[in-house]
């Protein structure tokens, strides 16, 4: 038989024995990985009630982008209703960089933020978060889609609304 020759002489029952084996062992270790995941306790992030935002930008920069995230963050600000109290914040968004056209087919388009969360109540600064947002594009419509990407992660990182935004 083939199988013997191959397996120097184990019969068809070892290779059943040897299969159901390493099932036993895969099905183990999967059960081990899975409670791993079950034991990490993420503390959650904390919730600020954003009242607003600025956006700033220290070179130049495409109006279209600047416009674009602070349009569309005043809109998420305002369709965001905080059921509890919470700590309320001012945004400072920074735009320190924008490289467009990236890559091999030159549609990647990268954008690095910081946003500063300071309080309203005495201006201190509470929170500071760094992004860097990856944006694929080739049309002329390359500056709004960053646009909305940064403020995508923006409004996901303070957990603001969409709403009102299509």
């Amino acid at each position: 038989m083939i199988c013997d020759s191959y397996w120097g002489g184990r019969g068809f029952l070892e290779m059943n024995w040897l299969k159901s084996c390493f099932c036993r062992v895969a099905i183990i270790c999967v059960a081990l990985a899975s409670c791993a995941t079950f034991s990490s306790k993420e503390e959650p992030s904390p919730i600020y009630d954003v009242r607003s935002a600025v956006v700033l930008s220290s070179v130049k920069m495409s109006p279209t982008i600047l416009n674009g995230v602070a349009d569309r963050m005043t809109t998420a600000i305002n369709a965001t209703v905080r059921t509890e109290v919470y700590p309320r914040v001012v945004l400072t968004i920074r735009i320190l960089s924008v490289e467009m056209g990236q890559g091999y087919d030159k549609s990647r388009n990268v954008a690095k933020v910081r946003i500063d969360a300071a309080s309203v109540d005495d201006g201190s600064v509470i929170a500071v978060s760094s992004l860097e947002v990856t944006s694929f594009s080739k049309t002329g419509a390359a500056d709004e889609i960053l646009a909305e990407d940064i403020a995508a992660r923006i409004r996901s990182v303070f957990s603001l609304s969409n709403s009102g935004r299509e």
